[in-house]
């Protein structure tokens, strides 16, 4: 036993029917650290911690926290050794207030054994105001943003005064300066000789705020040592099992003198969507850059017919409508795919099969006289899971049992069925491991060689940067000057993307 280790778990093995899910993984924490926790989606990060929180029982292995050997089989014992945890899936209760979320089930008790409610509201208080987190403490949940129920949540989870916080892709959901927020919070918690096990896909932050790492690959650990001596190649590589130097696949240069396949012209969505105007080329990857909140997916959300423009008028193959005539439906008979950026919500059904995702906008590819055929709805959905590296066991499994980045692999490969010929893809890499980008980027790449044509919306530059024929900006609404990439510098983008100046921003 290592006097500076606060945790170290041995050999730990778990394993889910048909599925070994962790195989003699070893994690040692030090002291008053943070510790980074990486791999892909699916490679046993959330297993491992789940273990620590008492929600799994390991197979084989030991724990062992402050010195000691410990059986972790409750939340609450957990909760009790000094370990607390704020999940990836935020599961608040809607109908109470930000008070009654913290304290739950430990509540302070007045005369008779009634909930004293004063001191709950005030105790809460007095932590938001340590935190700096701006909420009412009688704000009911349901009221929240998804961004502040996460403050609550890390707000909850400090307030036990655990000497070991987990913590699972904390800013999957909120914004740059909340994600500044939350690290000024984290190194206050250092400061403290708090210990976090910190859970992100994003490389920049483990380099911004972790001192040591240990990367998962397969239910297995691979790599662990202190940030200071690796690289991010050297991370991605230990990840995936290979180098990912060449993150985004080469492509010929885009000639733009090839067929418009989309034109849009004075889109308006009010009060998001003011102004946009562009044109789309059959084989280019055309990036659309912005600010959370810019109006970038509620244009994407315009042009497919989910919500009604009020103007503008879109021209499909050299034939002009107006914009507010269409629907899904139209869309897709127009050869016009969609892909959410709201995956769980929107993007999928959950519980049906992954071949009934996969074939669910082309069920013709795969019925005979009306009647689905599903031997051949398997088949081509187990081809187009070869394709995109779907890891799971068949195409019969149900498309929430899967992985972040499977999902997001099932919902492209829905578009690669469809056969469209224009592709709105919004934030396709958003909270997937970086396995799953390389292979998003790869199939992009190709459906662009074959001459489809493509809108990316993405909030991180590189992929932009990467993946992009030509850019736009948009800021408040209105869509800028759209640009070959090789004319635009990341420091331009930001510029544009928070200028309010409309005659810089509107454009075809």
């Amino acid at each position: 036993m290592d006097d500076n280790m606060i945790l170290e778990m041995e050999n730990i093995s778990k394993s889910f029917p048909g599925v070994n899910a962790l195989s003699n993984v070893n994690l040692a924490v030090r002291r008053g650290t943070i510790h980074a926790l990486m791999g892909e989606n699916g490679a046993g990060k959330s297993t491992l911690m789940k273990i620590l929180d008492g929600l799994y029982p390991p197979d084989r292995g030991q724990i062992i926290f402050q010195g000691q050997t410990v059986t972790v089989d409750t939340t609450r014992t957990a909760l009790k050794l000094g370990i607390s945890m704020i999940h990836q899936e935020l599961s608040p209760i809607p109908h109470m207030s930000v008070a009654e979320n913290i304290f739950l089930g430990r509540e302070p008790l007045a005369r008779f054994g009634m909930i004293d409610k004063s001191k709950m509201e005030a105790d809460t208080r007095a932590l938001l105001e340590r935190l700096e987190i701006d909420l009412n403490p009688t704000t009911l949940m349901k009221e929240l943003s998804v961004a502040n129920t996460q403050m609550v949540e890390i707000a909850k989870a400090i307030s036990f005064d655990s000497s070991l916080i987990i913590m699972d892709e904390p800013t999957s959901a909120i914004t740059e300066r909340e994600v500044a927020h939350l690290f000024s919070l984290i190194r206050s918690l250092k400061a403290k000789n708090v210990s976090i096990i910190y859970i992100t896909h994003k490389m920049d932050e483990v380099f911004q705020i972790a001192d040591d790492v240990t990367v998962l690959r397969d239910g297995k650990s691979v790599s662990t040592g202190k940030i200071k001596d690796v690289t991010d190649s050297f991370l991605i590589s230990q990840m995936v099992g290979r180098s990912v130097d060449n993150l985004y696949p080469k492509r010929a240069p885009y000639a733009g003198e090839s067929e418009t396949m989309l034109e849009v012209k004075d889109l308006t969505l009010p009060p998001t969507v003011k102004s946009a105007t562009f044109k789309l080329k059959r084989g280019e990857v055309f990036g659309i850059a912005g600010l959370m909140g810019a109006g970038r997916t509620e244009m994407a959300r315009a042009i497919f017919g989910i919500d009604k423009p009020t103007s503008g008028t879109l021209t499909l193959k050299r034939e002009a409508m107006p914009a507010s005539g269409g629907n899904p439906a139209l869309r897709l008979l127009q050869g016009i795919g969609y892909l959410s950026e709201d995956r769980k919500s929107e993007g999928l059904a959950l519980r049906l099969s992954i071949a009934d995702n996969i074939t669910i906008t082309r069920y013709g590819a795969c019925s005979r006289f009306g009647w689905l055929d599903e031997a051949k709805q398997q088949s081509i959905s187990s081809a187009l899971m070869q394709t995109l590296d779907v890891r799971a066991k068949s195409s019969v499994q149900p498309v929430q049992t899967l992985s972040g980045g499977n999902q997001q692999k099932v919902a492209i490969a829905r578009l690669l069925h469809q056969k469209a010929d224009i592709l709105l893809l919004d934030e396709p890499t958003r909270g997937i491991d970086i396995g799953s980008k390389a292979t998003i980027y790869e199939t992009i790449a190709d459906l662009a060689n074959q001459g489809k044509a493509i809108i990316l919306i993405s909030s991180y530059l590189p992929e932009l940067f990467g993946m992009c024929d030509r850019l736009a900006v948009m800021t408040r609404g209105r869509l800028s000057i759209a640009r070959p990439i090789d004319e635009w510098t990341p420091e331009l983008v930001l510029e544009i993307a928070i200028n309010s100046d409309t005659d810089k921003t509107n454009g075809h």
